[in-house]
């Protein structure tokens, strides 16, 4: 027996467990979590810092090292999110609707827990702690696998996950974090039907399509961040800069930052070059079509790909547009059903963009920086879907839930 599915199986049987906690069990383990988490602090720094280490002599990528690198604030924020998933109603046991049949057998819809849930990451640590947070509320065992670049950290959270397990008396088999990062482990999990119910990439476009193309286990998608910023005609001028500024720079590695500014003609003959100017401010670099590029010297002329691309990093292409329709349409082709924003004060324009588009999250007069489990109000995430079966967005406690029929009668049999 591999390492992958004697750990798969352990979680499969403690997720038997989970499903019976009450929510004051739940709700108490996750408070002990969270102060365990901020008991750590030291101890998941300087492991951290062996992956930094590693990371700088590997070479990997300023977007990854940002996602990698945790802090005090960073590892507080964790502990935060554990409190306010104990603070959400539970969703398990939850009355979805009821209804009473010609023949009186009444008909219950509930929620139940997924069973184990395997989630698989790249370099980022504070997924660790959302997912075991999410899954442990939702009656479920999280089977977790990090890539090899965070391992040291993922390994210190799991370890603070354990002692607050233990002191409440319950199995640190709920929460595994796969001792095997190798290739060849992934590929296992894959195919552990038998032990895993749903399967959760989080990561850059190669990771996904590689569960989805390769995994038998279902995989609940999470998608790439090609996002827009469409600053209309009539959008007030330092609301669309400071719109705009935020959705690239505020943290610009992850998948809810913009990667292309589409700015109306006309805004742009009035306030273009004010745009520019606070974007290089923050140190953007700007590939612009050729207008862009007259409004400054230090624009890079942008090239097909980098509409399409997913920079996460301090780059955005910037496009002029002649009106909402040719906004959307330049959406649809490129965007990836993520995230987009409008800047306008225009009433129809807003819902013209709010009907023609298809993305998980559209916004007016706000920054896509807001598509978040934390930001929506479901205390962390473990993912943004833009797929739309089962769940769609930011994803909270209820996309970590199934449900059963409860059918009550008294004695009727099928004629």
């Amino acid at each position: 027996m591999s390492m992958m599915i004697d750990q798969g199986k352990r979680a499969k049987e403690a997720s038997a467990a989970a499903a019976l906690l009450s929510s004051n069990e739940k709700n108490e383990l996750l408070r002990v979590m969270a102060a365990q988490l901020e008991e750590d602090i030291p101890a998941i720094l300087a492991e951290n810092e062996k992956d930094l280490k590693a990371g700088e002599e590997n070479g990997i990528s300023t977007a990854l090292m940002d996602r990698l690198r945790l802090s005090e604030t960073r590892i507080k924020g964790m502990a935060e999110g554990f409190r306010q998933v104990a603070a959400l109603k539970d969703p398990i046991g939850q009355e979805m609707e009821s209804w009473s049949r010609p023949n009186d057998l009444h008909i219950q819809k509930v929620r139940v827990p997924l069973g184990v849930a395997g989630i698989i990451y790249e370099a980022r640590p504070n997924v660790t702690a959302d997912a075991a947070a999410l899954c442990l509320k939702t009656g479920n065992a999280a089977f977790l696998r990090g890539s090899s670049s965070a391992y040291y950290s993922n390994a210190a959270i799991v370890a603070s996950i354990h002692t607050a397990l233990a002191a409440s008396s319950m199995s640190k088999e709920m929460v595994q974090l796969a001792e095997d990062t190798s290739r060849e482990a992934a590929s296992d999990l894959f195919t552990m039907n038998d032990y895993l119910d749903v399967l959760i990439p989080r990561g850059g476009a190669g990771l996904i399509q590689t569960v989805v193309q390769q995994s038998s286990v279902p995989v609940l998608e999470t998608g790439v961040g090609n996002c827009h910023v469409f600053i209309d005609e009539s959008a007030e001028e330092d609301m669309a800069v400071r719109i705009a500024v935020n959705a690239k720079t505020d943290r610009p590695s992850v998948c809810n930052a913009a990667e292309t500014i589409l700015v109306q003609e006309n805004w742009a003959e009035k306030h273009g070059k004010k745009l520019i100017e606070a974007l290089h401010a923050e140190g953007v670099e700007i590939r612009g079509d050729h207008y862009i590029q007259s409004l400054h010297p230090d624009v890079k002329r942008a090239s097909e790909q980098d509409w399409e691309e997913e920079f996460l990093d301090l780059t955005a292409a910037v496009k002029i547009v002649k009106n909402p329709e040719e906004a959307v349409a330049h959406i649809k082709q490129y965007g990836t059903g993520h995230s987009e924003a409008i800047v306008t004060e225009n009433t129809e324009h807003k819902h013209y963009f709010y009907n023609q588009l298809d993305a998980a999250v559209l916004y007016h007069n706000a920054s896509t920086r807001f598509t978040d489990g934390f930001e929506f109000g479901f205390g962390a995430e473990i993912g943004v879907s833009t797929q739309k079966l089962h769940a769609r967005g930011p994803m909270g406690l209820e996309a970590l839930t199934s449900f059963k029929y409860l059918v009550d009668g008294s004695g009727q049999i099928k004629e």
